[in-house]
């Protein structure tokens, strides 16, 4: 986590040193005024141009540390809040060091987790609100974060937490069992096989941990997905294949056989594909990695449809889809065997999922 501490005080610029030594990812920015106290590891501001500054510095870093007046930052941050999923962590700390307050991104951002080690590393009180912690409970959106899951619907999270706030009932169904361990036994919840058993219970909100693509139209308002990254796209194409062309057909597959691609965790061809721009695109625009086996891997690996002539004359493997996808997801099941279009061929597999601890 990159962390910016940023101080225009003298007492605050001696407190930032001490954040610094002790949080080795963080950069300290210091008022010019106080150059002499600030040390070398540091980067001097005009305290003039202090919201110029913190422009710069939002996108830039994971989390924001101020030593200022609480006010002054909520002023100064507004014009550059945007959502719970993208702001940086923002922790705030008075110049005598006796508070750390998590102020913006408790949960996914981590604020929370940063004001409790700048308090631990000064010797202050860590201030958490958030009204989960508050109370002792866990919250569904830093169970996402934990354990790496998309977010289907933000605006969902805040109605599953209220629930569990309330005593409500949450009906909950996850094949991976992780949400079960995490829970512990906290917040009032009971576990299901099934979407439709989960359904026909009489909770008030329901949590669905899974790949699959549920119709809008057949999700209540009260109903969170939490989304796991355990898809991988095994892609073959001809040479110069746009990243729009793969994109529409590996759109329309996954739709055709209920798979989210906000599930998706990898793109997987085969070596020699490596510079193709359109598969690049496509990785990009998906936002995940493009991983690359060479030929004496994919033909190692036994798949279920018979060899393509084409892909041995093309790039000498039996073929790239399937085993591509399959070493991508660590020996995973195929979910999608191998279907083509005229320019692209694409299987999908699912990872392996370790068993889940009792």
């Amino acid at each position: 986590m990159r962390v910016a501490v940023i101080a225009i005080t003298r007492n605050g610029v001696q407190l930032g040193q001490r954040l610094r030594g002790g949080l080795p990812e963080a950069e300290l920015y210091a008022s010019s005024r106080y150059a002499g106290q600030a040390g070398t590891t540091r980067r001097l501001f005009d305290p003039a141009g202090l919201k110029a500054l913190v422009a710069s510095l939002w996108k830039e870093y994971d989390g924001l540390v101020f030593i200022m007046a609480a006010g002054i930052v909520v002023r100064m941050i507004a014009p550059f809040l945007e959502s719970k999923e993208t702001d940086p962590a923002v922790v705030v700390m008075d110049d005598a060091g006796k508070f750390s307050i998590s102020l913006i991104a408790g949960h996914l951002g981590g604020a929370n987790e940063l004001a409790e080690r700048c308090a631990f590393i000064c010797g202050a009180r860590p201030v958490i609100t958030t009204a989960t912690d508050a109370n002792g409970l866990p919250s569904f959106d830093l169970l996402a974060k934990e354990q790496g899951w998309v977010i289907d619907d933000i605006s969902r999270v805040k109605l599953l937490n209220r629930l569990l706030l309330d005593d409500e009932e949450i009906a909950i169904v996850d094949p991976t069992g992780k949400t079960r361990c995490w829970l512990c036994g906290r917040g009032r919840t009971s576990f299901h096989e099934t979407f439709a058993e989960a359904m026909d219970s009489p909770a008030r909100g329901f949590l669905f941990v899974t790949n699959r693509h549920l119709p809008p139209q057949t999700q209540p308002d009260n109903l969170l997905i939490l989304r796991p990254c355990n898809l991988v796209l095994g892609i073959g194409c001809n040479r110069g294949t746009t990243v729009d062309e793969i994109d529409d057909f590996v759109t329309a597959q996954l739709k055709r056989i209920f798979l989210s691609r906000k599930s998706v965790r990898l793109v997987a061809t085969v070596t020699v594909k490596r510079d193709e721009m359109g598969l690049i695109a496509f990785a990009e625009r998906l936002g995940v990695p493009l991983a690359c086996f060479g030929a004496d891997e994919l033909n190692a690996v036994a798949v279920p449809s018979p060899p393509s002539q084409h892909a041995l004359a093309a790039v000498g493997v039996s073929g790239v889809a399937e085993p591509s996808a399959i070493l991508g997801a660590g020996g995973g099941r195929l979910l999608l065997k191998k279907v083509k279009s005229e320019n692209v061929t694409l299987a999908v597999a699912e990872l392996k999922e370790e068993e889940p601890h009792a």
